[in-house]
């Protein structure tokens, strides 16, 4: 009869630190790109939201005659609230969205910039701002 021998081949401490050194530079590396990546997409879903809000705008004044005013705001897309007779909405389903951090556009009639102005304030949530924090309008700033 033959013995069979096993050996548990192990690995050492060196061997594992390694590993761990190679995986944290690998993430190191990747992190930023991904944050990166993650704000221009939410840059672009923003711009993509105000322009899908400024086309639901648009049928509802072709319906009403006008857009509607500050107060009522954007929730005449989804609601008659002035229970008027020529509302034939909902203009946008199933509810206004918000911006891609969370909070609501900001809805202005009569805007300063056109027949109203439409903006998201960005990720920290505050008007002006650079960057990541910019303001996503409906308008060019001059």
């Amino acid at each position: 009869m033959r013995k069979h021998c096993f050996k548990r081949s192990r690995f050492t401490l060196i061997e594992v630190v390694v590993v761990i050194i190679i995986l944290v530079t690998l993430a190191s590396i990747a992190t930023p790109i991904y944050l990166n990546y993650v704000k221009k997409a939410n840059v672009g879903a923003a711009t993509t939201q105000v322009k899908l809000l400024e086309d639901a705008l648009t049928g509802y004044k072709l319906d009403i005659g006008s857009y509607p005013d500050t107060a009522t705001g954007l929730r005449a897309l989804v609601e008659n609230v002035d229970q008027n007779e020529k509302w034939d909405g909902p203009y946008i389903k199933p509810a206004v969205p918000k911006d891609p951090w969370g909070n609501d556009y900001v809805y202005t009639s009569p805007g300063e910039h056109g027949d109203f102005d439409l903006v998201s304030y960005g990720a920290d949530g505050q008007p002006g701002g650079t960057g990541e924090n910019a303001d996503i309008t409906n308008y060019v700033e001059k």
